[in-house]
């Protein structure tokens, strides 16, 4: 019988366990970009089905694709891609429901019959404090060290946030969708918004309609809620905000308010949402000065 010197109970309750901990990691993007933020380096990672043949720079986070291969898009990705240069362990995030996301069903079902897979829950029934230690706590399961710093500069971004005063400006995230129409992000559906709503942010609430993360909507209602702060979705399938071009309700936005990158995808860490946070913060304070 194997000794088993590793093991990791992830977020569907599984339990992952191996003679030594696993050193050639694949992982989907965003937890990669986790991982290597908390100093374990996956060997290669793998983008979703919006993704294409080139990795999205938002979500590799200070990954080096110098050192670290880019598979491609999870739906293009079959079993020998996956396992291919002798991976141990496969990192993967979900939405809820234990679902693998990025890959297809059929090709995460039979991967789990090869290699270990870890999957960290990031959706919405999460905090964003939860997701982060989850990530914390499988990477030192895989021999990293303590990050004391994070920790304060987490808290210290949070204090920042709090001397904004409680006179808040209304914050809405967004996602553009092409010149005719965007995404309005839900507070409650992503973690990151989650968090600033629980401390007090005045984050803009969509309309009522079917989407659980997004509204959407024309980008003329999208101008009508006039909000102060806008978080601007980076990741590559959203629009560029330069192909908006003269789209007058995008400037009636823009006019009117501080913009600031969002990255829905950005790295699970202490460090990660602490620097989300200090940008928000900085962008409310700005507001009493326009």
């Amino acid at each position: 019988m194997q000794e088993i010197a590793w093991q990791f109970t992830d977020d569907r309750g599984q339990l992952s366990a191996a003679g030594r901990p696993p050193t050639r990691l694949v992982a989907y993007i965003q937890a990669g970009a986790t991982l290597r933020e908390l100093g374990r380096a996956p060997v290669a990672v793998f983008g979703s089905l919006h993704d294409g043949a080139l990795p999205d720079p938002a979500k590799a986070g200070s990954l080096s694709f110098d050192r670290t291969g880019y598979l491609g898009a999870g739906g293009d990705l079959g079993l020998e891609t996956l396992l291919s240069g002798g991976t141990e362990l496969v990192v993967a995030v979900s939405y809820g429901g234990g679902q693998v996301y990025g890959l297809d069903p059929d090709t995460a079902k039979h991967l789990e019959g090869h290699v270990p897979v870890v999957v960290i829950d990031v959706g919405r029934s999460r905090t964003m404090s939860g997701i982060n230690a989850r990530f914390d706590a499988l990477a030192r399961s895989l021999g990293a060290g303590e990050d004391p710093e994070a920790g304060r500069l987490l808290a210290g971004a949070q204090r920042q946030l709090s001397a904004t005063g409680p006179s808040r400006p209304t914050v809405l995230a967004l996602s553009p969708a092409g010149p005719d129409q965007v995404h309005l992000a839900r507070p409650g559906g992503w973690p990151q918004l989650a968090d600033l709503t629980e401390r007090g942010v005045n984050m803009v609430q969509p309309p009522e309609g079917a989407g659980a993360n997004w509204a959407t909507v024309s980008w003329s209602r999208a101008a009508a809620l006039r909000p102060e702060v806008v978080l601007v979705d980076v990741r590559s399938n959203a629009t560029p905000l330069a192909e908006l071009g003269a789209n007058p309700d995008w400037r009636s936005i823009e006019s009117g308010a501080e913009v600031v990158p969002w990255n829905p995808e950005a790295p699970c860490t202490d460090r990660a949402h602490a620097r989300f946070i200090t940008s928000v913060a900085e962008a409310m304070a700005r507001v009493g000065t326009r």
